[in-house]
């Protein structure tokens, strides 16, 4: 069944998954986050197919997630960085590894954590605050229309 564009839905969220939704995007964005910037490197790392990668990649740059860059000046070979948008992401993906670490480990240890690299500690779990600090839960919040 061929997926449906997304892009003029009147939700966000349908909005965003229509840019980086596919699965594979999403676990190239996880390479990414990792340092990982070489088109060899994510093909290595990931064992996906050249056509695939080149499909998802390109269709990241075209969307604003990533762009390419020079491996070094007057070079001709490029590699792949997070833009401003991409680098967004970062809070997305880190709810996404702890939400996964609690509900898909079935009493396993997770293989790793997310820490802060200059303390080496694992970082806070992410959660919705309101404009003075306080933790807000689902029913505390609502959407309305603007």
């Amino acid at each position: 069944m061929k997926r449906l564009p997304m892009n003029k839905q009147p939700c966000p969220i349908a909005r965003s998954l229509d840019i980086f939704g596919e699965w594979w995007s999403l676990i190239i964005l996880r390479e990414c986050f990792s340092g990982v910037t070489r088109f060899d490197d994510f093909q290595k790392t990931l064992g996906i197919s050249k056509n695939t990668l080149t499909a998802r990649l390109n269709k990241m740059v075209e969307r604003g997630i990533l762009k390419r860059v020079p491996i070094a000046p007057g070079a001709l070979r490029e590699h792949y960085k997070l833009t401003e948008m991409g680098k967004e992401l970062h809070t997305v993906f880190i709810a996404l590894r702890q939400w996964g670490d609690k509900w898909t480990f079935e009493g396993e240890t997770p293989p790793n954590a997310v820490v802060e690299r200059k303390s080496g500690r694992v970082v806070a779990p992410v959660v919705v605050r309101s404009l003075s600090g306080r933790v807000l839960k689902p029913r505390d919040t609502m959407l309305v229309k603007l």
